[in-house]
């Protein structure tokens, strides 16, 4: 039996290999939408806020020049802008435009339906496992929320 007939994969190969494959439909549906994967990413990761721009660096591990480049290249796309923090007039948070919720919004609905066949094969009680697994993985690595919880997303 090869592996492609199903024989059990290491951990490291598995979640790897599963990186790839949530890494292609990420990009896939980006692309459908006229994004880059990175443009997605933005989109997605302020859905429920604006960030400063440090703050954004840390949670899409970017630096200073690369987040500047992205926010620059969606900014001229009239999906986000730049605004004065009300705190501090020297620093500068980053919002969706009307345009860019709305995108987003239809970005992250569809991405999460594809995303959310991936593990259509399983029972339900492999995929409430898979799921607490992850979710353990990720809390213990300390992941940062690039991604929201959807309530939906417990099945």
């Amino acid at each position: 039996m090869t592996k492609a007939d199903g024989e059990q994969m290491g951990i490291v190969t598995a979640l790897v290999r599963a990186t790839f494959l949530v890494d292609a439909v990420y990009a896939d549906s980006a692309r459908e939408y006229g994004l880059t994967q990175q443009q997605g990413q933005l989109l997605c990761v302020l859905m429920p806020r604006s960030y400063g721009m440090g703050e954004l660096g840390e949670v899409l591990g970017l630096a200073k020049s690369s987040l500047s480049g992205l926010v620059d290249r969606t900014a001229r796309r009239g999906l986000v802008r730049r605004e004065t923090d009300a705190r501090d007039n020297r620093a500068v948070r980053v919002e969706l435009t009307p345009e860019g919720s709305r995108l987003a919004d239809e970005f992250y609905a569809e991405t999460c339906r594809r995303i959310e066949r991936l593990p259509s094969g399983l029972a339900d009680a492999e995929r409430e496992i898979l799921a607490d697994l992850l979710s353990r993985l990720v809390r213990d690595n300390e992941v940062p929320p690039v991604f929201m919880v959807l309530n939906s997303d417990q099945g």
